[in-house]
């Protein structure tokens, strides 16, 4: 079967979380003392390949492993490789025509060579500056040069890089410019990103939220943007920048919703799928995982999904002090 909600849209894309575990500690995305799930509860590495195939054999043509952190997972590239071996092959299960993760880079250094040879044609990096102290203090870890170097590896291996920026009022606000040119001027993509109300962090969201409408409209005094016709599946709408020959994407979930073609779903570490990263749905995979007969609880799980996907997010940013509508944190949803 393949998997089609009930708005008629069609599900191709699938981010399939390894981890909630993290090496940095993104002041917007989880609190410094953040409590990680047992290990027992994540998904094995088999578990989460025969979950992916299962997703494939029902038209899923794109997955994005994330986390969380991928990188930090132990034997993940072996993960890497096996779903590589997946990709372009038509054998009447499905095919898997993209394979790409998404990653704070850290550890890139170690693992794009693998990466690469594993089938990998692009990866997302998340950089919110290339200040090295502004860093530090967003990501609450000295890690600005080893990101950079992982960049460098990964484009070295042969990888293309996009880069993923959330705008941040007050912290990365003027340098988003600046750090466009720089991407550009690399040859890499960059998408700015919304920071999104998941889950309780020390900060109050309010405080920092950039509204993107804003950010284009101070970008658009020194770059002269044009709609692009390019698409990855995701939800970001492009840009062509004139000036510096590269593509801008813009992700909008709280001043512009972008569901009406909605393809994706996420699945986390623990096989609980969320067919919008906005809503509170989920249904449990891990438990037809390991079911009895896990063929046919997979099939039933995922047509609960289908009914269950709602038509749109209703993402917010509360006033100062009031929790954010979802309590569970973006590492542990799935980038």
């Amino acid at each position: 079967m393949t998997l089609v909600d009930q708005f008629q849209r069609r599900i191709t894309y699938l981010r399939l979380s390894v981890t909630d575990r993290c090496d940095l500690r993104c002041s917007y995305c989880m609190p410094e003392r953040q409590t990680f799930l047992p290990r027992s509860e994540v998904l094995s590495l088999e578990e989460l390949h025969r979950l992916a195939l299962g997703f494939i054999e029902r038209g899923v043509t794109k997955l994005r492993l994330t986390g969380g952190e991928p990188l930090v997972r132990r034997d993940m590239i072996e993960l890497i490789r096996a779903l590589g071996r997946r990709l372009g092959v038509d054998d009447g299960k499905g095919v898997l025509e993209e394979l790409t993760l998404t990653t704070n880079g850290t550890r890139l250094a170690q693992f794009a060579e693998d990466i690469a040879a594993a089938g990998v044609r692009r990866i997302n990096v998340s950089l919110d500056t290339l200040d090295r102290a502004t860093f530090a203090r967003l990501a609450r870890r000295d890690c600005l040069p080893d990101v950079l170097e992982g960049i460098a590896a990964a484009r070295a291996a042969g990888l293309r890089v996009k880069l993923n920026t959330v705008a941040l009022k007050g912290i990365n606000e003027a340098e988003l410019p600046d750090l466009i040119a720089w991407a550009h001027g690399q040859g890499m993509d960059l998408t700015l990103i919304e920071v999104m109300p998941l889950g309780e962090v020390e900060q109050d969201r309010f405080d920092h939220y950039l509204p993107l409408t804003t950010v284009r409209a101070v970008l658009e005094q020194r770059f002269t943007l044009t709609p692009s016709e390019h698409r990855t599946g995701g939800p970001a709408r492009y840009f062509d920048v004139a000036e510096t020959g590269g593509r801008l994407g813009l992700i909008t979930p709280l001043t512009g919703n972008f569901c009406d073609g909605c393809n994706r779903v996420r699945v986390t570490a623990t096989g609980q799928l969320h067919p919008c990263l906005g809503g509170t749905e989920q249904v449990d995979l891990r438990a037809a995982l390991r079911s009895a007969d896990p063929d046919a609880a997979l099939a039933g799980a995922l047509a609960t999904a289908m009914r269950i996907k709602p038509e749109r997010h209703h993402f917010a940013i509360r006033a100062r002090g009031e929790a954010p509508a979802l309590a569970r944190h973006m590492s542990a949803t799935g980038g």
